[in-house]
């Protein structure tokens, strides 16, 4: 049973989440132990368990307040009075998730152990920041393009979310992966987040 106020609780949950965060800077998800976070937080490996049970429940909340960050950004386009053209749309999707790259890191890397090992009640609250992503997508999409109907609306949103899974990999590049393409001659050509995401949702916009 965890001891405290709820306002308490929430605080020392933050802090841990907060270290894991610091961590996966410079530390790889399979590095990153709760010892280790532990070590820079005011708790110890015994007290963690007290509000996450797993290392993957850590995770899970740092990308759930991912998609918040991201929904703060939809949010600010769609209470925007202006009216914008679908170039505007994609290029202004694609500034708001060029600021999210730990977002997009968590998605190619680590998705599936996160919601794998981690408890029911943490999931719901995880996928209720997810798909309030895909509803201020949705209402971006009916707010500034309305001249697409709703089958392809869903279409858009069902085939950019997933693509969302390939765009860290496709624009992180290590040095050890840069020269393994040189030597297999793929052509590879480096892009940045917002390049990559605009020339996506140009093409599903009709831009």
């Amino acid at each position: 049973m965890i001891k405290g106020t709820p306002e308490l609780i929430a605080q020392r949950r933050e802090e841990i989440i907060s270290a894991c965060e610091k961590l996966y800077k410079t530390m790889s998800f399979k590095e990153i132990t709760l010892k280790e976070i532990g070590k820079i937080t005011s708790f110890s490996r015994p007290t963690i368990y007290n509000y996450f049970e797993t290392k993957e429940e850590i995770f899970l909340a740092l990308f759930e307040l991912e998609y918040k960050r991201w929904n703060k950004d939809l949010e600010k386009i769609l209470e925007s009075k202006e009216s914008i053209t679908r170039k505007q749309v994609a290029e202004k999707i694609a500034r708001s998730l060029e600021k999210r790259e730990q977002l997009l890191k968590l998605l190619s890397m680590n998705n599936y152990d996160m919601e794998a090992n981690s408890r029911i009640e943490l999931l719901t609250t995880f996928k209720a920041a997810y798909g309030r992503s895909m509803d201020n997508i949705r209402e971006i999409l009916v707010k500034y393009c309305p001249e697409i109907n709703s089958e392809e609306r869903e279409n858009i949103i069902y085939v950019f979310f997933p693509f969302m899974f390939g765009i860290y990999p496709y624009t992180e590049v290590t040095e050890k992966q840069s020269i393994a393409m040189k030597s297999a001659q793929t052509g590879f050509v480096e892009h940045s987040i917002y390049e990559i995401t605009y020339a996506c949702l140009s093409r599903l916009l009709g831009e």
